[in-house]
């Protein structure tokens, strides 16, 4: 079942220790072994071409996936053996000028270093002088006019809906199902005047874009969230098949652009037979991800530090390219929506 922008009633129950099973006893676990991840992607290619990319090692399957601007697949090789000769070949190779990224499909070790992650935030923060703020989203935008030598054009009106993952009516479901409190969207409106945002997910070719408000507050829950989830990872059992479903808190693995791999907080929003769409409740990113790649984060300890992005939207322009992603973004908080006042309206600094 999916979820529309009008189906908000009562989430499906938040499961504990009975709903969960430890990886060695998991029954489809092994599976994977035979799957390598390939990242990296280019947007247009076609899964015959990841096969054809892949040639040498004979793939049975492959399921592609694209999530915005992020196109990756699974691929199954058949072994273990063509498992770890695909990425010893292929990981860091150019691929349409792309470097891809190819590792084993069994949850990897944690390679994010989050101290090195949150001192150089801080250190580009105190650089420019300003902190990151959180985003917005807007329903009406006034693009850039093209410019005719012959002829003015009057700027046009453009319509944007916001997307469901930012409405008020969605944000408030999630945090009474995770965080079990909706202050934060009491609060998160009070950012203003100049900012830097640091962006963490866009929706391509809308205004609308998730982002950072980054502090010395933020920067201790941070790296008192991160810390913890490395620390408690290991302990954390996988989620047995039937406990995967509309509502699950849940942990799995983020990837923060070239600092690796992390596990996360996140939260599932539908299962489609073996996948989980999940949002990651710190970066305003959904996923689609293998169900036997869950791990349970069911204790309220680990929801207690409120999400660490929220949503914004651009004033005078919309997103036309990925690069922006993990990058910050200098400028000031013009207003809010008037019907969402938690989705900010940010104006960028040329």
């Amino acid at each position: 079942m999916s979820w529309s922008s009008s189906d908000f009633g009562p989430s499906a129950e938040v499961f504990g220790k009975n709903g969960v099973l430890e990886e060695q006893k998991f029954p489809r676990f092994k599976k994977r072994e035979t799957q390598v991840y390939v990242g990296n992607l280019p947007l247009d290619i076609s899964e015959e071409e990841i096969r054809c990319l892949l040639k040498d090692f004979n793939p049975l399957h492959v399921h592609k996936i694209q999530n915005g601007c992020k196109c990756f697949a699974f691929v199954d090789v058949g072994s273990m053996q063509k498992v770890a000769l695909a990425i010893q070949e292929l990981n860091g190779k150019l691929f349409r000028k792309r470097k891809l990224y190819v590792n084993s499909n069994r949850s990897p070790k944690r390679t994010l270093d989050v101290t090195e992650w949150t001192q150089e935030l801080l250190g580009l923060e105190k650089t420019s002088g300003q902190g990151f703020a959180r985003t917005t989203a807007c329903t009406q935008l006034v693009p850039k006019a093209s410019v005719d030598p012959c002829k003015t054009e009057k700027p046009r009106t453009s319509i944007f809906a916001v997307p469901m993952e930012m409405r008020g009516s969605f944000l408030a479901l999630l945090l009474r199902e995770c965080f079990r409190d909706l202050g934060w969207l009491a609060t998160i409106h009070s950012v203003g005047g100049d900012v830097g945002l640091l962006v963490t997910s866009i929706v391509p070719q809308t205004p609308f874009f998730w982002a950072m408000h980054v502090t010395e507050t933020l920067h201790q829950n941070m790296q008192a969230l991160f810390r913890a989830l490395a620390e408690a990872e290991e302990q954390q059992p996988y989620l047995h098949d039937s406990a995967v479903r509309r509502g699950t808190r849940c942990l799995a693995e983020y990837q923060l652009g070239d600092y690796g791999w992390a596990w996360n907080r996140c939260w599932v929003l539908d299962r489609v037979d073996s996948w989980a769409v999940v949002t990651f409740i710190d970066f305003g990113q959904s996923a689609t991800i293998p169900v036997q790649s869950l791990r349970s984060l069911d204790s309220d300890d680990f929801w207690t530090i409120p999400p660490l992005a929220q949503p914004f939207m651009l004033e005078k322009d919309i997103w036309s390219s990925c690069q922006v992603i993990h990058r910050i973004l200098k400028g000031k908080i013009t207003g809010a929506l008037n019907l969402e006042l938690h989705i900010l309206k940010f104006e960028e600094f040329k």
